[in-house]
Formats: structure tokens, C-alpha cells, sequence
């Protein structure tokens, strides 16, 4: 006996037996009172894929808090990104899980903690030097949006994993265009290490060009296919490797920078360049929707991985520090959700958020249920009610790093509510601050006191969850 099997947007499957079945004269009143109303669920659940938006979350590599114009630069013309702030909410006290890049891709993908899912540290392509295995604990985030209905592509960094099972097409990726690895020697040559990481989907591929310039066409590929399924919303995770060093934006870019502020030193002059030039890609691709007719059922994020790196000439005044830093400047980044009709534009808001947040928040607008156990929190009500968020909200930060600087030792950070404990080595004490007080961390305190105990134990727990060794309880059993 076989059976046809129609999908709709919702995953329900209905089984239609053909062969052997009488003519259609001969249909009961039965089967046709049974039929009609399992169409009408079905064409109802047609309607509901329809409203769900579609995503796109563009996760930029290094940028500091300070190196947008609307944040601040006064050496920087970032027109493109001004405006997405300004179509959408800025949110001034948003995090990255961690000072660098794998750990918050890792936390985006579960909306964990990274030290949960195996990524306490950067993935790179040799062991020796090689400090996570991403291991998720539950669905991805494109796997729990693809129960949801939708098409999910990756184009650009992925940097959770070489090899399979940690290839984006097996994390729940229907399309992957991009770079597996890290940071690349050169944007033209794409290679680290003298090998192209270079995929379409598990196809090594060999583009031509600068990375951020192909990116943004694939992207636009990507929207432009997209565009001519309607009924089926879909979720872009664009992340670009700029403006991660080799700081290499164009030799035009380059010239126009210089010769519009001529006093800039040479190093920062290039990074106001490439940094410009990202801005100009991502305009072409706020841009496609526009053209595409696809803004106002879309909802863009828009946000970095970290800081930006200080020695590089990258800015995140005026937080102090940067990238591999707890101060603010390493994990504090530019960030802005945009909604056409459903999240308030030209606002800005101090609610507290984590990259792992967004997992819980697109599942949420997605109409997907999360089962399993995740420390992000959903921002949606922030987003689309105006609700202030959970201010008071424990928020930890740690890395497990090599080379001699910290010789596989872990550091931490934790911050609840006004009050921040932290680390930038595992061989400094740590020290607290009053982000009310001391908003730029001009005067650290001494880690002493009734607040530096309640964070060292609450900091404690967390790492015994972390890693938990079996012979220790987990942190809510009773002994």
C-alpha cells in the first residue's frame, strides 16, 4: 500500500491512501466530513508559517563598542549600520558570552553557557594549540528553527568544528557557504595555515575576491532564492570574519579613509577603513530585502562576538579594555534588533542580554518550544512589549586559553545586577566593581566583603556545573 505525503509549514503530515481506495464517486460522507476539516487545519497552518518573520542575525568579528559613528567614532562613516540602529532598538548593555570568537558562536548555537558545550576556549585546526570539542547538549538553534518551518542557511565563519559531526550541514544547516576556521591569513588568499577552509556546504570551494565582498554576494544569493519560496519564512546566520585581524580592507577604501582624515596614524587608519567597508556590504544586503520586498516580514540582528582587539587599533571607548578582556571593552558589543511594525524603532535600551539569549528569543518569535536545558533567557517580550528585562540576572563569563599568557588556565567573570567580579588572567586576583558608580572601571575595588563573597560563590557553582568531576554533587542536589 503507498502513501503520498504532503508537508506543510507547520509538520503535520498528512497520509493520503491512494492505491486500492475507491474512485472519488465513491467517496463516503464520512471520509469527505473527515477530509474537509484536516484541510482546513492544514491551510490554517499554512497561514501561521506565513506570519512567522524571517531572521536574519549578522554576527560581525571583533567590532568594538566604540568604532560605529552612532556609537561614538568620530574618525568612522558607518551610514548602513547607523540606519539598521536606528530602524530597530539599540541595546547599550549587551553581551557576548566571551572575550573571543568560538565560546559565543557556541553559546548562539545552544543558548548555553560555552563551557557546557564543550567550547571553554578557541577550536583550532591543531591539537596542540586546540582548547574546545563543541559538543551541543540539546538542539541547535537551526535545528530547533527547522521544527519551526523554516530554511536555515550559514554564510560566512562557522569556527565550531573541521570535521564531522561539527560541520554546519550537520548542526542543522540546510545550506552552508563560508569559512570553517578562525581568522584567515589573508581576506583574498582565505587560507590559515596554508589550508583553504573554504566549503559549500562540505565541498571545498576556492572564491575569488575579498571574503567580506563574497559573503555579501552569497548572501544576496541566498535572499534572492529565498524570496521565491514564500511559504517558507527562513534564517540567515551571516557572519563575516571582518573586522578580525589581518586588518585588509581594499586599497580604494584604504585611500579614501587616509585622505578624509589625514592625521590618523597609519594602523588606525586601516582599521577605519576596513571597518567601513564591512558597513558598505552589509548596506547591500539591507539593501537586497529592500528590493526583494522582503523588509517588513524580516527581522534583522544585528551584533559582534567580542571587542575589539586594542592592540589592532580597534576602539571601544569609552569602556575600558578589549578583546581577551573581562573589562567591558571585551565583552560589551554593538548590538540592535529590527522589526518593521513590531519593534520600536530609533529606541534605545539598557536591558541586560547575552549572545545565548538569542536562542530562546527566535524560538520564541518562532513559535518553537524549547524542551531542554539552557541558560539563555528569550529577550521577545523586550523586543516586541517593551518589557525591561531581568535586570538583576546572573551573567558569567570564562575562557580556558594556552600560549604562555595563560598556559590552558581558565578566567572568569560575573556580573549580577550593578555589581561585576572579575579576572583577566587566571594569575591576577580578582576585583570588584560598581558598574553604577563606576560605569568605566576606572577604580577597581578589592575583591572583599559581604558582594565579592556572594559572587565568588555563585561563580563557584557555576564552574562545579561546568565541570563537574563525578565525584562532586550537582550544584541544586541536596547532600
Amino acid at each position: 500500500m503507498k502513501r503520498n505525503r504532503y508537508h506543510f509549514p507547520c509538520q503535520i503530515d498528512i497520509n493520503v491512501i491512494h492505491e486500492d481506495a475507491p474512485s472519488i464517486n465513491n467517496l463516503s460522507i464520512t471520509f469527505t466530513k473527515f477530509l474537509t476539516p484536516l484541510l482546513a487545519v492544514a491551510m490554517a497552518c499554512s497561514a501561521l508559517a506565513a506570519s512567522k518573520p524571517n531572521i536574519i542575525l549578522i554576527l560581525v568579528d571583533d567590532l568594538g563598542y566604540g568604532d560605529l559613528a552612532c556609537y561614538g567614532a568620530k574618525d568612522m562613516c558607518t551610514p548602513n549600520l547607523d540606519s539598521l540602529m536606528k530602524a530597530g532598538t539599540r541595546y547599550d548593555q549587551f553581551y557576548a558570552n566571551c572575550t573571543v570568537c568560538t565560546p559565543t558562536r557556541a553559546a548562539l548555537m545552544t543558548g548555553r553557557y560555552p563551557d557546557l558545550v564543550g567550547a571553554p576556549g578557541v577550536i583550532r585546526q591543531y591539537a596542540s594549540d586546540n582548547w574546545g570539542y563543541f559538543n551541543p547538549s540539546g538542539p541547535t538553534l537551526p535545528e530547533l528553527l527547522k521544527k519551526g518551518g523554516y530554511h536555515t542557511g550559514l554564510i560566512g565563519k562557522w569556527h565550531l568544528g573541521y570535521d564531522s559531526p561539527n560541520l554546519p550541514n550537520d548542526r542543522g544547516f540546510d545550506h552552508f557557504q563560508g569559512f570553517l576556521g578562525g581568522m584567515m591569513d589573508d581576506y583574498y588568499k582565505h587560507l590559515r595555515g596554508g589550508v583553504n577552509w573554504m566549503r559549500h556546504n562540505k565541498e571545498t570551494i576556492n572564491p575569488e575576491g575579498h571574503a567580506t565582498e563574497i559573503f555579501t554576494g552569497w548572501a544576496v544569493d541566498y535572499l534572492k532564492q529565498r524570496s521565491k519560496k514564500a511559504d517558507q519564512p527562513f534564517f540567515l546566520y551571516l557572519a563575516y570574519n571582518a573586522p578580525h585581524y589581518p586588518i585588509q580592507p581594499p586599497k580604494e577604501w584604504r585611500e579614501k579613509v587616509q585622505q578624509r582624515e589625514p592625521d590618523l596614524d597609519k594602523k588606525r587608519a586601516g582599521n577605519v577603513a576596513f571597518i567601513e567597508h564591512l558597513d558598505h556590504e552589509i548596506g547591500k544586503v539591507i539593501n537586497s530585502l529592500k528590493q526583494l520586498e522582503l523588509s517588513k516580514d524580516t527581522l534583522v540582528i544585528f551584533t559582534s562576538d567580542n571587542g575589539g582587539s586594542v592592540r589592532h587599533a580597534q576602539s571601544n571607548a569609552p569602556l575600558r579594555g578589549g578583546k581577551q578582556d573581562h573589562w567591558e571593552g571585551g565583552i560589551r558589543v554593538p548590538t540592535c534588533a529590527v522589526w518593521p511594525g513590531k519593534i520600536p524603532a530609533g529606541k534605545r535600551s539598557d536591558t541586560l542580554g547575552m549572545t545565548m539569549d538569542f536562542l530562546p528569543s527566535l524560538c520564541e518569535i518562532a513559535g518553537v518550544e524549547v524542551n531542554h536545558d539552557i541558560e539563555g533567557q528569550s529577550l521577545a517580550p523586550v523586543w516586541l512589549k517593551g518589557t525591561s528585562g531581568n535586570q538583576d540576572r546572573t551573567m558569567i563569563w570564562g575562557r580556558r586559553e594556552g600560549n604562555p599568557r595563560y598556559q590552558g588556565r581558565a578566567y572568569y567573570a560575573i556580573r549580577k545586577g550593578q555589581w561585576k567580579l572579575l579576572q583577566n588572567s587566571p594569575f591576577e586576583p580578582m576585583v570588584l566593581i560598581d558598574l553604577k558608580a563606576d560605569p568605566y572601571e576606572k577604580n577597581p575595588l578589592p575583591a572583599e566583603g559581604k558582594i565579592a563573597k556572594q559572587l565568588t560563590t555563585a561563580l563557584m557553582k557555576n564552574i562545579q556545573k561546568f565541570g563537574r568531576p563525578p565525584w562532586v554533587k550537582a550544584v541544586d542536589e541536596k547532600p
